[in-house]
C-alpha cells in the first residue's frame, strides 16, 4: 500500500476548522472528508482515525499560535506595545463568533458540556450565579472600604470569575502549586487595586 500524497499542513488546518466549527463528537467522517478533501481511507492510513487526526490537528494548531505569537512579539520594539496587539487580537478572534477563530484546545476541552444543551445550561447558570455571590461579596468589600468605591462590582465579578476559571484551565496542564498560588496571589491583588 502507497502513502496518499496531499499537503498535510493544509489538511491539518482545514480538519482544525472542521473541529472548532462542529466539534470533536459532531465531526463525521463526511465532514472531515468535506473539509480536507481527503477520502475516509487515506484519512485513516495517514492518521489511523479520527482522534488520530485531531490529535495531528492540535499539534499544527499549536505551531501556528507559536509562529502567531512570533509574529506579534516582534512587530514593534516596545514589549507591551506587542502584548497589547496580541491581547486585542485574541479578544478579536473570541467576539468573532466565527468558529475557524476560536481555541481549538478550549473547545475540545470543554466539548462535553457543548454536546449536552442541559449540561451547557446547568454550568451556564452555576457560573451567572457564582458570579453574583462575588458582585455581592465586592459590593461588601467596597463599603468595608477595602476596594475603591469607584470600581463596579459586576466588572469585578466577571473578572474575577474569568480569572479563577482561566487558572482551573491553566492548572490542566501546569498543575505546580507555586505558580498556581502565585497566579491566584496576583489576581487577588488585582482586585484589591
Amino acid at each position: 500500500m502507497r502513502n496518499a500524497e496531499f499537503d498535510k499542513e493544509k489538511v491539518l488546518r482545514s480538519a482544525m476548522n472542521a473541529f472548532m466549527s462542529k466539534g470533536f463528537a459532531n465531526t463525521s467522517m463526511q465532514d472531515l472528508k468535506k473539509a480536507t478533501g481527503l477520502h475516509p481511507g487515506s484519512i485513516y492510513c495517514a492518521f489511523e482515525n479520527k482522534r488520530g487526526l485531531l490529535l495531528a490537528a492540535l499539534e499544527q494548531y499549536r505551531l501556528d499560535r507559536k509562529a502567531e505569537f512570533e509574529r506579534f512579539f516582534s512587530a514593534s520594539e516596545r514589549t507591551t506595545d506587542n502584548l497589547k496587539a496580541y491581547l486585542d487580537n485574541v479578544v478579536i478572534e473570541c467576539i468573532s463568533c466565527d468558529n475557524t477563530q476560536a481555541c481549538l484546545l478550549t473547545k475540545t476541552l470543554n466539548e462535553a458540556a457543548e454536546q449536552d444543551i442541559e449540561m451547557q445550561q446547568v454550568i451556564s447558570n452555576n457560573l451567572s450565579m457564582l458570579q453574583q455571590a462575588f458582585a455581592e461579596k465586592f459590593e461588601q468589600a467596597k463599603q468595608e472600604g477595602d476596594i475603591s468605591a469607584e470600581k463596579e462590582s459586576e466588572h469585578l465579578a466577571r473578572y474575577f470569575l474569568m480569572g479563577l476559571y482561566g487558572l482551573r484551565t491553566f492548572a490542566q496542564t501546569h498543575p505546580e502549586p507555586t505558580v498556581l498560588k502565585q497566579l491566584a496571589e496576583q489576581l487577588y491583588q488585582d482586585v484589591l487595586r
